[in-house]
């Protein structure tokens, strides 16, 4: 119970520390120190087949033959995309649509 306890609290403690950079360079920057470059591969590629699922334009096999990502992987993020509570990728998806409608 303990372990998980400071599990959310680093989690907690690492989403703060996420959120206080100050544009995308940095971020980068941050992330390179703090990933390893297979943990950022798999992260970009995550990314990435979020926003291809959002397009709607592709089959999970069709992102699989393009991409290179496995469909287990490419299940997940949909289903994070479209069935689990948290949200996280819909409103960063959400906010990338409302900056491009803005310029």
């Amino acid at each position: 119970m303990e372990a998980q306890k400071q599990y959310f609290k680093r989690r907690a403690q690492l989403a703060e520390a996420l959120s206080l950079a100050k544009d995308a360079a940095e971020m980068e920057r941050f992330l390179v120190d703090l990933c390893t470059p297979s943990e950022l591969r798999a992260l970009s590629e995550r990314w990435y087949v979020a926003k291809l699922l959002d397009k709607g334009e592709m089959s999970y096999r069709d992102i699989n033959a393009a991409t290179g990502v496995s469909t287990t992987t490419i299940g997940r993020v949909a289903r994070f995309l479209k069935e689990e509570p948290h949200q996280g990728y819909r409103v960063v998806l959400d906010r990338l649509k409302a900056l491009k409608n803005d310029r």
